[in-house]
């Protein structure tokens, strides 16, 4: 799906981005603060599920569970917005209520894999 696809593009140069200002711009604040493992890990996991999406872009070419597949690349975009952008928020001010929506998003991911699961099982 063309959607998808477009949403992996931005997502990828944003985790670059992001990456990048963090190795950086930021790596003595987060040093200081002891959050940059805090940071890399939303990095990783924005990284890892930017890929996902552009799986599941590529898969709904070739799959017949369409809806389960888009549900899935949903899934991964609201568990980047919500596990990543937490752990970005977190590092950067300190706000320990950021971590405690982190799950949520980490619930979105796996919500996504299990849609996946589920799309290539009824193939």
């Amino acid at each position: 799906m063309k959607l998808f696809l477009i949403i992996a593009s931005v997502f990828g140069f944003l985790f670059v981005a992001i990456g990048a200002f963090g190795a950086h711009a930021l790596s003595e604040r987060l040093a200081e603060t002891g959050r940059t493992e805090t940071f890399e890990t939303g990095v990783l996991y924005h990284m890892i599920h930017t890929a996902a999406i552009l799986a599941v872009a590529i898969l709904t070419r070739y799959l017949s569970a369409t809806g389960l597949l888009y549900g899935a690349g949903w899934a991964f975009t609201a568990g980047i917005i919500i596990f990543s952008g937490s752990l970005y928020a977190l590092s950067l001010t300190g706000i320990r209520v950021f971590g405690a929506i982190t799950p949520i998003g980490g619930a979105a991911f796996l919500a996504g894999w299990v849609l996946i699961f589920i799309a290539a099982v009824n193939e």
